[in-house]
Parts: structure tokens; C-alpha cells; sequence
């Protein structure tokens, strides 16, 4: 398995979902997993695939923010970036022998050109920003000639989309993300006063943040107060009554906050897949206020397991439903049994990944 993100340690907040992954796929019985990602605490059963000359190199890239921002805010250093990158995750692929080649991001798919190991290759929302790319469809295409593939978006709204760029020459097959059966065991509570907590958790851009900072002014204040957290990647100015608390880790939200809340909003204007922190609140029974995005509508039914809003009024009225609490109560348990149903724990999607690599297995012998 192939990642560009990994947390450090358990307070970081940085690929979460890729140490949660590669833990669930160490659990199945059938799978013995390598894994050439960033320094981290690798999961039992796990082998780093990655050099120490690559963890050194990786680190610094992470302590960066990563190939995406630096895209973002040094465009000159970040070719240089990519193009090491994909050298090094190139002869990864050449170095460490495997049945089945997991790609995670389509970019990482790049370096396997040359190779024939077949492949699973996970497509996040992110993604389709890349696929815009000058010719950037071509070289996939170049790559998934030479090998069996199946391109695993995390939604099913994206499987169209990669239906006509790619399915002539793979499998496109959804495979949904699990959460970490921690999230379905919260316990809400209201807070002790009337004070009603709104959470708002994303990395600070521009895009991640959307329309949140407009339409919240005037909305929010002392009574109704909206906590942010998440790394401030691009320098944006916080409104004086947004109360902001940098980074934050699972257990935090956890034990600290999703059980006092009202609920998450999300007013994103980013290329979203299927976003994982709105999984995990549907899993603790945290209802979510989503802008009408196509993977917010993917997941979400307006007034049963969520509200979609499209503008300053509807916040405002998604704000004063899910603040009565039956309602709120009502909605938090449909959008959790949805979560369990839908979607499932990290071991769920681990059998799912698992049942795709046997099926690039068969189809090769």
C-alpha cells in the first residue's frame, strides 16, 4: 500500500484514515500488508515498505504540509517535490515484491508505469482536481493498460464520472471508508447551560471553509457559539466570534466535545469525496449541516439524517430545527444507524478491500 499521508502519533491529525485502514487490512487473516507512507507508528502486522532514506525525505515533506499545499502556496518548489516523489514511490513499487499494488490518491497510481502488478486504486474527491490536469487522463490511461485494475472510489456519486474517463480499462468499483467502531460507542449529552456548541472541523482554506465565515455572521455569538478546529494551511482572517482551537485528534472530540454538541456544519466549496470527519459524526449520532454538495448529498437526506443548505436562510433554519431536541435526538439516531448500515467499521471496508484484490487475483490467472 502506497500513501503520501500518516500520522505521526495519535494526537496528529494528518491520514488518519490511512492508519485506520491499514489496521483493519492487518486484521483479515488473508492479507499480509506493506506499507510505504510517511514515519509513523505502523499498526501490528503491518511492515514498513518505506527506506529510511524515503521516511527522512517524507517527513520533511509532511512538516511542509504536503504536495497539495504546497501547490497551493510555493508552486516552484512543489514541481521539484512531485517529481521526487514520484521517483521514490516508483522504485518502492520495483523494490517490495506484491500480488496486488493499494494506491492511495490517483497520482500515486503515476510511478507503477513499466509495472504489470495488478492494482486497487482508492479515488478520493481530491482527486477530480487532479484528472482536470492538461493530460493527466492520458498518462493514467497509459498506466492502467498495462495491468488489471479496479479504481475504488470512496462514493458512488464519482463512479460515473470514472466510468467514462477509465472503464474501458478497468473496473470501477465503490468502496466506502468505515469509521472506527469508537465513534458509534459516543454518548451524547446536553451541555449543562443553554449555551448551544456547533463544531466545524476541516483544514483552513479558502474552499474547505466556504461560505461558513458569511453566512455564520450575525448567526452565531455567545448563546450559539461555532467551535473550529483544524490546521490553518492558508492565512485566513477568523471572525471575532468564531472560537478557534487549532488541531485537534479523535479522542478529543470524542470525550470532549461531540458529546456536548449540537451537531457539525460543513459549507465546503472543495472537491469533497466522502467526507470522513462527516462519517464519524453520523457514527456518534452527531446530526451535520452540509452545503449542497454532491458528496454532502451522497450522504446525507435533508431532514432525515442531516440538513443540506443553500443558503444564509436555510443555515438559519437548519440551525433553529436541529437545536429542538427531539428533533435533533430523532435525526442523530437515523444518521447513526445509517452509518452502521451504509457504511460500517474500518473492518467492514477491510473485508471489502480484501474481497477486490482476490478479484484482481482470479482475473489474472
Amino acid at each position: 500500500m502506497s500513501s503520501t499521508s500518516y500520522p505521526t502519533s495519535p494526537q496528529d491529525w494528518r491520514g488518519r484514515f490511512i492508519a485506520d485502514q491499514a489496521a483493519a487490512l492487518a486484521r483479515c487473516s488473508d492479507v499480509r500488508l506493506s506499507l510505504w507512507a510517511p514515519p509513523g507508528e505502523l499498526p501490528a502486522d503491518v511492515a514498513a515498505a518505506t527506506t529510511p532514506a524515503d521516511a527522512l525525505w517524507l517527513e520533511a515533506l509532511s512538516q511542509q504540509g504536503g504536495i497539495a499545499h504546497l501547490l497551493r502556496t510555493r508552486r516552484a518548489l512543489a514541481a521539484g517535490s512531485i517529481l521526487t516523489l514520484l521517483v521514490r514511490m516508483g522504485r518502492a513499487y520495483r523494490r517490495t515484491p506484491a500480488d496486488v499494488v493499494h494506491v492511495n490518491w490517483l497520482q500515486n497510481a503515476l510511478p507503477l508505469w513499466g509495472t504489470t502488478t495488478p492494482a486497487l486504486i482508492t479515488v478520493l474527491g481530491s482527486d477530480f482536481g487532479l484528472l482536470r490536469l492538461p493530460g493527466m487522463k492520458a498518462l493514467l490511461r497509459a498506466v492502467l493498460r498495462q495491468r488489471r485494475a479496479i479504481l475504488a472510489p470512496n462514493a458512488d456519486w464519482m463512479r460515473p464520472a470514472l466510468e467514462r474517463a477509465f472503464g474501458d480499462l478497468a473496473e470501477i468499483r465503490p468502496i466506502a471508508f468505515g469509521v472506527d467502531a469508537s465513534w458509534f460507542e459516543v454518548a451524547r449529552h446536553p451541555p449543562p447551560d443553554k449555551t448551544r456548541h456547533w463544531l466545524a472541523i476541516t483544514r483552513l482554506t479558502k474552499n474547505k471553509i466556504g461560505d461558513l465565515f458569511s453566512w455564520g455572521d450575525g448567526v452565531f455569538g455567545q448563546e450559539r457559539q461555532l467551535h473550529l478546529f483544524g490546521p490553518m494551511q492558508e492565512q485566513l482572517v477568523l471572525p471575532s466570534w468564531v472560537h478557534y482551537h487549532g488541531p485537534t485528534h479523535p479522542a478529543e472530540l470524542q470525550q470532549q466535545w461531540f458529546p456536548r454538541a449540537c451537531g457539525l456544519i460543513t459549507l465546503s466549496r472543495h472537491d469533497e469525496g466522502r467526507p470522513q470527519v462527516m462519517l464519524e459524526a453520523m457514527a456518534a449520532g452527531l446530526p451535520v449541516i452540509a452545503s449542497d454538495l454532491p458528496a454532502h448529498r451522497n450522504l446525507l437526506q435533508h431532514q432525515k439524517t442531516g440538513w443540506l443548505a443553500t443558503s444564509p436562510s436555510e443555515l438559519g433554519q437548519g440551525l433553529n430545527w436541529l437545536e429542538e431536541l427531539t428533533k435533533n435526538q430523532q435525526v442523530g439516531q437515523a444518521a447513526r444507524q445509517w452509518a452502521k448500515e451504509a457504511v460500517g467499521s474500518w473492518d467492514d471496508c477491510a473485508v471489502r478491500y480484501a474481497d477486490a484484490y482476490k478479484s484482481l487475483l482470479e482475473a489474472k490467472l
